[in-house]
């Protein structure tokens, strides 16, 4: 892990009179998987969407893969991978013609486009249904045909909004398999969940509640400091305890 690939500080994000994301600060380092994790209703997908570029933060600052959070948000949406917590692709469309069309929006050159087709077919798994339409693949395929889409060009920062969610624990499995070796190859992977054993494959992460972040550092860090004396105590045990009305 080398230099911060994102930094943001004092974040806020007000919606008339509610503040669904109140003064969050923290970094995270290039080559690391950075977990967000809150119930429903956290204020996770709203500094998802903002650190992506697609809202503007109501004040605080940010870098994200180099640039202004404020002033470059076109850049930021060009220089980062997202995969959305709802399906983002086109269901009429096959895989191989929605991975066409997102080349295109990545403005990917054309010459790469054959290598690019065929390595995302290989990573996903999904070459025997390239013709098929997207709408009549199970939820699993039609995730890991996101995530390919969001990688197409490359990017060395990564946002996932609930990835995971409505899949089944095998396509689960896998597919944080495929993080950890993105992961591995220097790409920088900040996901938003809820799912506590999910939190494991993340070298840190933040818990928020109600917009404000209410604990951070590594899995066990957060389970030893907020639960402490429990050896038995896991990460939801921390967790339950953090969003509890009155928790700090």
């Amino acid at each position: 892990m080398g230099a911060d690939a994102l930094v943001v500080t004092e974040l806020v994000k007000r919606f008339g009179a509610f503040t669904a994301v109140d003064r969050i600060s923290f970094c995270v380092r290039t080559g690391e998987i950075f977990g967000v994790l809150g119930p429903n209703g956290a204020g996770k997908s709203t500094t998802i969407r903002m650190l992506c570029g697609i809202l503007a933060p109501t004040s605080g600052a940010g870098r994200v893969a180099g640039f202004d959070l404020a002033t470059e948000p076109e850049r930021i949406k060009q220089a980062i991978g997202y995969m959305s917590q709802k399906f983002s692709l086109y269901p009429d469309l096959t895989p191989f013609e929605n991975i066409r069309f997102y080349l295109g929006i990545y403005n990917v050159p054309v010459e790469q486009w054959p290598q690019r087709i065929e390595w995302v077919f290989g990573v996903t798994r999904l070459s025997a249904v390239r013709d098929r339409l997207t709408r009549e693949l199970p939820p699993g395929w039609r995730q890991r045909l996101a995530l390919g889409c969001a990688l197409l060009h490359r990017p060395r920062l990564l946002f996932l909004d609930e990835p995971t969610s409505g899949v089944d624990p095998i396509t689960r499995r896998h597919f944080w398999e495929f993080i950890r070796r993105l992961a591995g190859e220097g790409v920088t992977v900040l996901v938003t969940t809820h799912y506590m054993d999910e939190a494991r494959h993340c070298d840190r992460v933040v818990m928020i509640n109600a917009g404000r972040i209410v604990a951070s550092g590594p899995p066990e860090g957060i389970v030893a400091e907020v639960l402490p004396g429990r050896p038995e105590a896991g990460l939801e045990d921390a967790f339950v305890a953090l969003m509890k009305p009155g928790a700090p």
